[in-house]
């Protein structure tokens, strides 16, 4: 990589962002999967800040027993503070922990890279919350809030709840969703809370980001076997349910769908459909109706023509220019070239590069850029 790092550095020449390290992660079989949440988490700059700070304050305690967040600040650590601008790093200790903690990416089997980042953000936020608890001596310290299950938690209905701890991970990730039923009956709105780190969404053929928005809160109606019970009416009664964005996150994390079970085949197959994603966002569908802005900063592709095989790469802004992550390899691209990204027209085509994890940080008042 020496000479594709140096190609990299003669590419952006002055250019080259001070302070900034652009680094290849090593595969260790099969670990693309990782290394390309890895590098769109390192280039989401608050988190990357959050997570060496942490780092530095820990640093100093001494013994701290080893586990995923402290590998993850230990390798983010190594990578900030190289002397050279860039390179390669092998994150052998993080995958070797990774394996330890889950048996699910034990095997040298393709991975999947969303569930490897929900596991991921959810075993760091299990991991802030023992270590608030543990820093309390107040014997009435509320129980961990529960585990977020595929990237969704459930609230209650209305009802009173103890705060959960809210730690640097859920200041950036987290969002709020608000479940909304109408009885067609008395037209009493039932409304149920729910928080997310990522918005999974199901895709179309030659579709876009927002229709997908538009669909996921789009209104159903809840009738025959489906039926509602209403508080109001006690009864079971026909009702109007939607799903809303109640707060938008700091960082949006968007899921597209696109290995889907097949009844016929009995079997998981890709969609390879062209979803556009723009390099600017606008959420309209939020419970205020305002529009919340976001800016796109990091995008797993996946790369192959079915779900069990193939590879991941990512593609990263960084200080206005993007970049291709492919495991050691580095490279600067044109910002046009992210829409070659998109998915293919028709069913059957060469291109089986299909963006497959969005990561856009809001544009909101005192964000940066």
């Amino acid at each position: 990589m020496g000479a594709a790092g140096s190609k990299l550095e003669k590419a952006l020449g002055d250019q080259f962002p001070e302070g900034e390290r652009y680094f290849g992660l090593e595969n260790f079989g099969n670990t693309c999967y990782c290394n390309s949440v890895l590098q769109a988490l390192y280039f989401c700059v608050p988190f990357r800040e959050q997570l060496l700070e942490y780092y530095g304050n820990n640093k100093s305690i001494g013994d701290v027993e080893e586990n995923l967040l402290t590998c993850l600040a230990d390798l983010f650590s190594q990578i900030s503070s190289q002397k050279k601008k860039t390179g390669v790093i092998a994150p052998k200790r993080f995958v070797q922990r990774l394996k330890k903690q889950n048996e699910l990416f034990r095997s040298y089997m393709h991975q999947d890279a969303h569930e490897f980042l929900n596991f991921l953000l959810n075993e760091l936020v299990d991991i802030l919350e023992k270590e608030a608890q543990a820093a309390k001596t107040d014997p009435e310290t509320p129980p961990p809030s529960e585990k977020v299950a595929n990237g969704l938690k459930n609230g209650h209905a209305n009802g009173p709840q103890k705060e959960p701890l809210i730690t640097w991970v859920h200041k950036n990730f987290q969002g709020i969703l608000t479940n909304e039923t109408r009885c067609l009956q008395c037209e009493t709105v039932t409304a149920r809370d729910e928080t997310f780190f990522d918005l999974s969404l199901d895709i179309e053929q030659n579709s876009s980001i927002t229709s997908c928005l538009k669909n996921f809160s789009s209104t159903e109606t809840l009738n025959a076997e489906d039926k509602f019970f209403c508080d109001k009416c006690c009864s079971l009664q026909e009702a109007q349910k939607r799903m809303k964005i109640k707060k938008p996150p700091h960082i949006l994390v968007i899921h597209l769908k696109r290995f889907k079970y097949m009844e016929q085949l009995g079997r998981y197959k890709k969609l390879s459909y062209r979803v556009v994603f723009p390099l600017e966002l606008k959420l309209s569908n939020t419970v205020e109706d305002a529009d919340s802005e976001y800016s796109l900063f990091a995008v797993v592709v996946h790369v192959g023509s079915g779900p069990n095989h193939g590879h991941y790469v990512s593609l990263v802004k960084s200080h206005n220019h993007w970049l291709f992550f492919d495991d050691e390899n580095v490279e600067i691209i044109d910002e046009s070239a992210v829409q070659t990204f998109f998915g293919s027209p028709q069913e059957y085509s060469t291109n089986t590069d299909h963006g497959y994890i969005l990561f856009y940080e809001s544009l909101g008042p005192g964000n940066k850029n």
